[in-house]
């Protein structure tokens, strides 16, 4: 199976918009249940499992492709144009 070209590289993280939780929720006053962070612009959103799914709705505003988790242990990311993670 192919590797997804957009989860290929060695780029550094952009620096998070925020250290606070999902931006987005935090100005909307509602709540998250895991962090994300977009590799492009460094946005902090929510999972899909949060019930604003900030950050699947970022990504596909401004076609921004690939997020990673923002969680402690984790280092995946996920493509939302190949739908795949690594």
């Amino acid at each position: 199976m192919p590797i997804c070209p957009e989860l290929v590289g060695s780029t550094p993280d952009p620096v998070p918009s925020t250290q606070d939780g999902c931006e987005d929720c935090l100005a909307d006053g509602t709540s998250w249940v895991h962090l994300r962070l977009c590799l492009t612009c460094g946005k902090v959103g929510c999972c899909d499992s949060s019930p604003q799914r900030h950050a699947s709705r970022h990504a596909a505003a401004v076609e921004h492709p690939v997020i990673r988790s923002l969680e402690p242990g984790e280092t995946w990311r996920w493509c939302f144009v190949h739908q795949t993670g690594a």
